[in-house]
């Protein structure tokens, strides 16, 4: 998503014109998002791997294929998210978005929540 350009997000296919626009983001092993937040809030389901947020009140949430999260819209909502699995992790996200508007950008950077220790991330710790 951000910093890194381990990580891959790319558009994926809607099945009809009024379906939202969805991503599928890639995180390679040991790949970390760095930490940001969204716009309009984000339904997300784990298709490979295992994915490890840290959320804005340093929060471990871990989210194994076939688990399903949503991630709450606006800056008090700051979180990151790492692979630490030796597998990529593939996420589809679909944003809260009427159909057919773009969501850019897709994350925006923010600093690192006070009290972050470098062990959360190493290359996104405060």
């Amino acid at each position: 998503m951000l910093g890194q350009r381990a990580t891959t997000i790319r558009p994926t296919r809607a099945r009809t014109a009024a379906a939202p626009a969805a991503r599928e983001v890639v995180i390679p092993p040991g790949g970390c998002t760095g930490w940001h937040y969204h716009r309009v809030r984000l339904n997300a389901v784990v298709l490979a791997g295992t994915l490890t947020r840290v959320l804005h009140d340093h929060t471990v949430e871990v989210h194994r294929a076939g688990t399903a999260f949503v991630e709450p819209a606006g800056i008090r909502h700051i979180h990151l998210g790492h692979n630490l699995g030796s597998e990529p992790v593939v996420i589809h996200v679909t944003p809260a978005l009427p159909a057919g508007t773009a969501l850019t950008p897709f994350a925006i950077p923010a600093p690192a929540p006070a009290g972050t220790t470098p062990a959360v991330c190493r290359a996104h710790a405060a």
